[in-house]
């Protein structure tokens, strides 16, 4: 199988792949200013908020006496990624010396939202209209199983239980690489990549998701500057405030439909009016993925003996856990299971590794074993890294048998002729039988029909 690697981007990737007149207008929008400016790497806004007062070049050689001596490489990756995002643009005096100065569109709207501040395109509705809205607390519940429930349904687990109303064709863009299928009568399975998605981080899994998202509008005939330029607007809303849909373009109530059965918005209808009220994964959408990486509370306990306790209520842990597992019963708040070496080896066939495993046990220790070192005992991680060795000790490759040569003079010319070409694997001198690779097959016809 193809080994396809899924690098978790956030929206700064989508926004440098832009044409420059669409990444330009963009800046147009102070929101977006910010939201990017939120988004960068720690030394890349250290700059920007430096520079966003000096309205002349400055020297690289200026800039690079910023930093400490020691962070050259962070500084060159802010730097490349300013540039990208053509919030940089970079000069050349007769010395080729480079210089450095600031989008000017870019820089002039950050600065008037920072002093000014900025109103965004719509304002919460008045209580008297919603009534009761939920809790943050019920808010931040019902993302988590929208979002839980959407990712059993796209590795098409029987365990999602509640259907969404994600339209198959949508489900199918989503699934793409992380999902595949031989024939029609076959299930679709999880692929190498798309055990790599399930343990991203939610926010990094998100944006995977919105990528994908954006691709298929794109080719649909919706701008992605426009998607890109509403989304991050989104992340600017109050989580647990209610918006009217009527202040939404037709397109835009289009994707707040879509982004309802994500999790990040809850959909509520009154008796004439209709809103959407944000959930933390909208607001997030703006912060960089490295602000987000912190560690969640881990829930898997593994033990020398290869029992496995998972202290979890969540179907989809339950699921990802038997990609490499198996689980031998659920109680409400528990999974208990061991790891074999039956199921480590179907979980080798269908492309996960056994680093990724271990990775996984390590990062999702729970909180009472996470401290240990290591967190996952060692002959159980030996174990798993042995048992995928043994996997890989038989190579299969198509090959073609010949034997029943007419005399010993050919035998060994036609064994000649295989190694010269790198395609002899095995001969038995005594029976004159010679396994020689498909590959060279056209080859060996043609040499044994001229010895003929």
């Amino acid at each position: 199988m193809p080994q396809v690697r899924i690098v978790a981007k956030n929206f700064m990737d989508m926004v440098a792949s832009l044409p420059a007149m669409k990444l330009d207008s963009l800046y147009d929008n102070p929101f977006i200013c910010e939201a990017i400016l939120r988004s960068l790497p720690p030394l890349a806004k250290k700059y920007v908020l430096q520079l966003l007062y000096i309205d002349s070049p400055i020297a690289a050689k200026s800039i690079e006496e910023w930093v400490l001596a020691d962070g050259s490489t962070k500084h060159k990756v802010a730097i490349d990624r300013l540039i990208q995002l053509r919030l940089l643009s970079e000069t050349f005096d007769r010395k080729k010396d480079s210089s450095y100065q600031l989008n000017p569109k870019f820089q002039y709207n950050l600065r008037k939202h920072i002093v000014h501040g900025g109103i965004l395109p719509r304002e919460p509705m008045p209580s008297n209209i919603t009534v009761r809205l939920p809790k943050l607390e019920e808010l931040d519940a019902y993302a988590s199983e929208q979002w839980e429930c959407f990712l059993l349904h796209l590795i098409s687990s029987s365990e999602a239980g509640k259907t969404i109303n994600i339209r198959p064709s949508m489900m199918k863009v989503f699934q793409r690489g992380l999902m595949s299928q031989r024939d029609d009568k076959e299930p679709p399975k999880l692929t190498e990549s798309g055990f790599q998605f399930l343990l991203m981080d939610t926010n990094a899994q998100l944006w995977y998701i919105i990528r994908e998202y954006i691709t298929n509008a794109e080719e649909s005939g919706v701008d992605s500057a426009d998607l890109i330029a509403f989304l991050l607007e989104l992340s600017f809303h109050v989580a647990g405030e209610a918006y009217n849909t009527n202040t939404l373009t037709e397109v835009q109530r289009s994707i707040i439909r879509d982004l309802g059965d994500l999790g990040l918005v809850k959909l509520q209808q009154g008796r004439k009016e209709s809103w959407f009220i944000p959930t933390k994964l909208a607001t997030n959408l703006s912060i960089s993925l490295a602000d987000t990486s912190s560690r969640k509370q881990g829930f898997v306990v593994v033990e020398t003996n290869f029992r496995m306790y998972a202290y979890s209520s969540s179907k989809l842990h339950c699921e990802i856990l038997r990609l490499f597992a198996r689980v031998e019963y659920q109680l409400p708040n528990l999974i208990v299971g061991a790891i074999s070496k039956e199921s480590l080896y179907k979980a080798f066939q269908n492309g996960i590794s056994s680093e990724q495993i271990v990775s996984f046990l390590q990062q999702n220790a729970h909180p009472r074993v996470a401290e240990r070192i290591p967190a996952v005992p060692e002959n159980v991680t030996d174990q798993i890294r042995l048992w995928e060795s043994d996997l890989n000790r038989v190579e299969m490759m198509p090959a073609h048998l010949y034997e029943e040569f007419p005399s010993r003079d050919a035998f060994e010319a036609a064994c000649d002729f295989a190694r010269e070409y790198g395609g002899l694997l095995w001969e038995d001198s005594k029976r004159m039988r010679i396994v020689v690779k498909a590959e060279i097959l056209a080859n060996m016809k043609e040499f044994l029909r001229r010895k003929q």
